[in-house]
């Protein structure tokens, strides 16, 4: 299956109607495809309190207050029934959603899927799925993380009251790195560099960082050596802003991805989105501005980690945060 064209410019079509005046509302994008492997189901679909709410419910529920008024997912079709039926539809009553859908096979023309690969080709690959519904400024979430209310209103604020200029300005939230780790498993984190003006320099990768000895580590050859990381640092929960320069960048980008990856790890090799911010940075097309927040991350990595979301929903209730019963 053949969907994008590195040679039709996204940043040309949105500049198109804004020839027409149509100012575009920042949009909500979740990248839901993932199945949980680790978990053990499609892990983004298990009920975080008594009313059968999940994560998704309570970051939509923050991005709706804060301003969004619609939802873009991005899922696999062999999870669209289910998907449906768990949030979906519950959610079309309050929002605007559409889907798309990432799937390994939805690739440049002249490429193909690796024999043997089952996976699509990462975070960068299911944004770049958005290109035909997404025209203006928009944030990117994981499914399965839990945010917290003020990162949603800082990324709002941010896409509401930035332009890009000769540049495109793009903003992430960050978060502690102590506060973002499971007791249960590993995790994957990217690292964050900044300038003295709370820019983003640079995003490092790291695909397998877990507490370790008392401490936090990460290892890159599969625990064959491991590196102590400050659990004061700064990562990125693939909670972004965007113009909608980001989508024609990632779609110029991809062949040489592939070319590259297909070669050199092919059943493996995966399209980071903060590696595409990063080579931003670096080419000095773009700023990020980095807004920080303390709140602790919760999310759903391993099935063990369950039973502390559950908790930490029911304490932000007590706690006058969330309803006792959303979407009523």
């Amino acid at each position: 299956m053949v969907l994008f064209d590195a040679n039709v410019s996204a940043y040309e079509d949105v500049h198109d109607k804004e020839d027409e005046n149509m100012v575009a509302k920042p949009v909500l994008v979740i990248m839901a495809a993932g199945m949980g492997s680790r978990y053990g189901g499609l892990k983004q679909m298990d009920p975080v309190d008594e009313d059968g709410h999940i994560i998704m419910d309570f970051s939509i529920y923050d991005a709706k207050r804060a301003g969004f008024e619609k939802v873009v997912f991005i899922i696999k079709k062999a999870i669209e029934k289910d998907f449906k039926e768990g949030i979906g539809n519950r959610i079309a009553r309050h929002m605007d959603v559409e889907y798309v859908y990432q799937e390994p096979d939805v690739l440049p023309e002249g490429f193909e899927v690796p024999a043997g690969r089952e996976k699509p080709f990462g975070t960068g690959h299911a944004v770049l799925c958005c290109k035909d519904v997404v025209d203006g400024p928009f944030a990117v979430i994981n499914a399965d993380d839990y945010y917290g209310v003020h990162a949603f209103e800082e990324i709002y604020h941010y896409l509401t009251a930035n332009e890009d200029d000769e540049q495109y300005h793009f903003a992430m939230v960050s978060y502690v790195l102590a506060n973002t780790l499971t007791d249960n498993g590993y995790v994957s984190r990217g690292v964050c560099e900044m300038d003295g003006q709370g820019y983003l320099t640079g995003i490092t990768e790291l695909t397998h960082v877990e507490k370790r000895g008392g401490g936090v580590a990460y290892t890159e050859d599969d625990g064959g050596s491991w590196t102590d990381i400050s659990p004061d640092t700064l990562v990125s929960m693939n909670m972004f802003g965007f113009s909608v320069g980001m989508l024609t960048e990632l779609e110029r980008r991809f062949p040489a991805f592939l070319e590259k990856g297909l070669a050199e790890n092919p059943l493996k090799c995966e399209y980071f989105l903060p590696f595409v911010v990063s080579e931003l940075i670096e080419e000095k097309k773009a700023t990020v501005k980095v807004l920080r927040s303390e709140d602790r991350w919760h999310g759903i990595t391993y099935k063990e980690d369950k039973q502390e979301v559950v908790r930490a929903i029911s304490r932000l209730k007590e706690d006058g945060v969330y309803p006792p019963h959303l979407w009523v």
